[in-house]
């Protein structure tokens, strides 16, 4: 009788190795936190002035071995932020899981490690800082969809309305300043938070009702929330590291221009407030809702997403161009504004918007903490999570993925819409730049953002209005951390448009 063969180190070794339920290896998470207080200071230095963001994490990423699931602190850090340590989930397999309400809870996660302080706020917690299974977070989400869905169909007339303004603008600025270009930026900062306030409550726009520093007001109340990570805005950089990344700025210095914003609020919103009793919520926490709804959700991402799809265009040349405005041209016909229907009969304009959410989502890093022990899996392994861990993921990393996207890392125009049916449901699971799939639903019990459907509408009647407007630009773009600044140089009119204008078809 032959004897049994002594099973091996190795044997035992694989006999004990645990896998996930998909049959992946489990592995112990790779990284380091480091020295306390002196490496979160080092990594917030390096994440903002010494390599940025991209490189900070593919340096960590190198570091452990390839391994897209690590240990890692992540900005602000001291003094600003109580605990700096993640697990960062940085590819599009494992950032799944940030997105899964069942396994992570986002309580005050909204700005990652820290907290904003409440009086920025009204003393109200807002809805983006609420878990999906507190019950105010159903109640106030309901209000959201509702304004949403009534106000649906004036989301293209006050777009016409603040882009024909804003590119009025930019024309009067090129003739006058030549080939020193026009700043995007600081036009569509202006013009698109009357386009938000009068898409979404009607009444007049901030600018007339509050005067020309409307939205000077409400981009100062942002950056008081978010300074804290943000970078490019003081220099040197070693001051910019001490004002805004070392403390908190102090709520008060922005009371008075939060006061008059919330006044104005309850003026234009009015009807949606005397709903309030009926929806459960008190008045005034509904109130502060509208405002952080319409500045930081709506007009925040706006401002930030905008920029980025035309520096997109603009990088995509004159070719891109022509197909851009043979199609809207066809669309629309003789229609007086570019409709949300017309925009759905052109493919190309809604690839490129797509794309552009996928290259550059307006919010880059979604945050959670671990509902419970849980294994989050990667591509090609998988790890243990304990609960109340702290989740990271920047998103970018993961929506540019080469495993799930060929040619990740480039802008493709019509990366939407080459591909048959199914391809592009599955590429769609994977822009999550609302807190989900683009083809999944905002819904009470969920995180998705109630603004997708409005914020997919203007990315297209954006492409839509300009490529009916104009043949071709040319624009300078300066990256930035939040957003690129856009420099019109050149403005080629529609022929029909020139002649209709009098013009010589070039501004």
């Amino acid at each position: 009788m032959a004897s049994k063969r002594p099973c091996s180190g190795n044997d035992d070794k694989q006999q004990q190795q645990k896998l996930s339920p998909s049959g992946l290896p489990i592995h112990k998470i790779p990284g380091s936190y480091g020295v306390p207080f002196l490496s979160p200071l080092r990594d917030r230095l390096d994440y903002f002035y010494f390599q940025g963001a991209e490189q900070f994490f593919r340096s960590r990423i190198a570091r452990a071995g390839g391994a897209t699931v690590l240990r890692l602190n992540m900005p602000p850090g001291p003094f600003i932020s109580g605990d700096p340590r993640v697990v960062a989930l940085l590819d599009a397999r494992s950032f799944r899981a940030l997105l899964d309400d069942s396994l992570v809870d986002k309580s005050g996660t909204l700005d990652g490690t820290y907290l904003p302080s409440l009086r920025l706020f009204g003393g109200h917690l807002p809805l983006a800082f609420l878990d999906a299974a507190d019950p105010r977070h159903a109640k106030l989400k309901r209000v959201a969809l509702r304004l949403a869905a009534s106000r649906a169909r004036h989301v293209a007339p006050a777009f016409a309305s603040a882009f024909a303004a804003t590119f009025a603008a930019v024309e009067s600025g090129l003739e006058a300043s030549g080939a020193a270009g026009v700043e995007f930026n600081k036009h569509n900062a202006r013009h698109m938070l009357d386009f938000t306030c009068a898409a979404l409550f009607g009444g007049a726009p901030p600018s007339k009702a509050i005067g020309g520093g409307a939205a000077g007001m409400a981009i100062k109340w942002l950056a008081f929330q978010i300074h804290p990570l943000a970078s490019g805005a003081i220099k040197p950089w070693p001051l910019e590291e001490l004002l805004l990344h070392t403390f908190r700025l102090p709520p008060f210095l922005v009371r008075r221009d939060y006061a008059e914003l919330t006044d104005y609020f309850a003026g234009v919103a009015a009807g949606v407030l005397d709903a309030a009793a009926e929806n459960d919520v008190t008045r005034d926490e509904l109130l502060h809702n509208l405002v952080f709804l319409a500045i930081f959700n709506a007009y925040g991402g706006f401002k930030i997403f905008l920029p980025h799809l035309v520096k997109w265009l603009a990088r995509g040349g004159a070719e891109l161009h022509a197909r851009l405005a043979a199609e809207v041209r066809a669309a629309v016909g003789e229609q007086v504004i570019v409709t949300v229907a017309a925009v759905e009969k052109m493919p190309l304009v809604k690839s490129v918007v797509w794309e552009a959410l996928r290259m550059n989502p307006p919010v880059e890093f979604q945050y959670g903490r671990a509902r419970r022990d849980m294994v989050v899996e990667s591509h090609d392994a998988a790890y243990e999570v304990r609960k109340g861990e702290m989740l990271f993921g920047w998103q970018p990393m993961a929506t540019r993925d080469e495993r799930v996207f060929r040619r990740g890392g480039e802008f493709v125009a019509d990366r939407f819409a080459a591909e048959d049916e199914e391809e592009r449901r599955r590429m769609l699971e994977h822009v999550v730049w609302s807190n989900g799939p683009e083809n999944g639903e905002a819904a009470e019990g969920n995180k998705q953002c109630p603004g997708k459907d409005m914020v997919v509408a203007v990315g297209r009647l954006m492409v839509a209005e300009l490529f009916r407007r104009y043949d071709t630009f040319a624009a300078t773009v300066e990256e930035n951390t939040l957003e690129p600044v856009v420099t019109f140089t050149s403005l080629t009119k529609a022929a029909a448009d020139a002649a209709g204008r009098g013009g010589d078809g070039e501004a």
